[in-house]
């Protein structure tokens, strides 16, 4: 539920040490992140993530904690590469660990890795190695100093893509001249639930009950509507250091459910970014103690779902006469609209019942400032004749590079017949 308008410059984020002492848990804090800051002395770039936890009676601090805050950088210039990949089921992240001999700024600095395939559903066990491909970089919050993370995708010895490297066929589009032409503009927000780590239950939620209707939770403050603040901030800071194009964040609607938005950013850079902050946040969410999900429908009832709504737009749309363009834009996606539906996320028609701000998974919709719509275009781009559109349609646990290159596709790549075209149409105005 953001509005998203220019592309802005990345932003890094040094965070240093903190000469401050924790207090001892109690027996009911199964675990915080905190985000140590100091004031004091010189700007360092490296950022500490503090876990705590109980030992014995005692409820000692972890002595883990002074290891896990080495700073490594006066002793060695290698460095710790989180090697960052999509796993069998086509949204889980796995990432395993290596040693770089030297910092690095570039992926193709990068050798190329494997891992076991058939651990991850990808591959028999007969055969079960897989190749990865380093494609994106971004600084490590967790580790701090010179550490990345590395977002990469998957072949097979051959070098061919494996079923669930979506990444692949997304390059190809964004590569097109006439993709890359109208520098296609990306803001996604992504919806997600956090859950009780034993019960599966919503934070916040009392267990095996619901808390009151929906209505003060959204945006709110105050320890009876906003549930998960820490892992929402703590999200936004790392994410922020880490060179991820973030732009904003909230509470959203259902109690113990947050949002946050990546962008703009330009073609594949945008799912990359959205894949590496989905990472960061099921890192914090696992050291706070928390269950994160991106299910579409996480509580069956009157309760909103979890989306992960589209800002897009290309270069014709944003220059004088591009609320012309956004219509035809419009028309090509109503004509496509069961081919986007079975790709923008499983469980998906859980979420798009036409209830909870969503239209109804079988009808295509478009409408100004309509949140029950398909498609929504906000006031300001009909005001000025020009801007952006808002694919509502993406359930939260959509495939980033499915979605981004699903749209330049159908808007810059494909052409329906004259015939299709008059009809849908002749549709769409009755809908306006």
């Amino acid at each position: 539920m953001a509005q998203i308008l220019a592309p802005t410059s990345q932003w890094q984020m040094k965070v240093t040490k903190s000469s401050a002492t924790a207090s001892p848990m109690t027996a009911k804090m199964w675990g915080s992140l905190v985000l140590k800051q100091n004031k004091k002395g010189p700007t360092r770039s490296s950022t500490k993530f503090r876990v705590l936890a109980t030992k014995s009676e005692g409820y000692t601090i972890n002595r883990l904690e002074g290891l896990l805050n080495l700073d490594l950088t006066p002793f060695t210039d290698k460095i710790i590469a989180e090697y960052i990949w999509i796993g069998g089921s086509g949204i889980d992240v796995r990432s395993k660990s290596r040693t770089i001999s030297k910092p690095v700024e570039d992926p193709s600095e990068l050798p190329k890795w494997n891992y076991d395939g058939s651990s991850t559903g990808q591959a028999p066990g007969e055969d079960s190695e897989v190749i990865l491909y380093p494609q994106a970089i971004f600084k490590d919050p967790f580790r701090g100093g010179n550490n990345i993370l590395v977002i990469c995708d998957a072949y097979t010895p051959q070098g061919e893509p494996i079923p669930t490297n979506k990444r692949a066929r997304a390059a190809e589009i964004f590569k097109n001249k006439k993709v890359i032409d109208e520098v296609p503009w990306y803001g996604i927000e992504q919806e997600y639930t956090l859950l009780q780590t034993d019960v599966k239950w919503p934070l916040g939620w009392p267990v095996g009950g619901y808390p009151g209707p929906q209505g003060p939770y959204y945006c709110g403050a105050g320890a009876d509507k906003s549930f998960g603040r820490d892992i929402s901030d703590a999200h936004y800071k790392a994410c922020l250091y880490a060179g991820i194009n973030i732009s904003g964040t909230n509470g959203e609607v259902m109690p113990g459910q947050w949002e946050y938005q990546v962008g703009p950013s330009v073609g594949i850079e945008a799912a990359d970014h959205i894949w590496a902050s989905r990472y960061i946040l099921e890192r914090i969410t696992e050291q706070a103690g928390v269950v994160l999900t991106l299910d579409p429908k996480p509580i069956e009832g009157d309760w909103n779902g979890a989306g992960c709504h589209t800002n897009y737009s290309t270069k014709s749309m944003r220059e004088d006469g591009g609320f012309e363009v956004i219509k035809k834009a419009i028309l090509n996606l109503s004509l496509r609209h069961g081919e986007h539906i079975s790709a923008y996320g499983e469980g998906n028609e859980r979420r798009l019942t036409g209830k909870h701000e969503t239209a109804s998974i079988n009808t295509f919709s478009w409408g100004v400032a309509n949140r029950g719509c398909s498609i929504r275009v906000g006031r300001e781009t009909e005001k000025q004749g020009k801007g952006y559109l808002e694919d509502r349609r993406p359930a939260s646990n959509m495939d980033p590079y499915i979605v981004t290159s699903l749209l330049a596709e159908t808007t810059l790549l494909w052409e329906p017949t004259l015939e299709a075209e008059a009809l849908a149409a002749q549709k769409l105005a009755l809908n306006v």
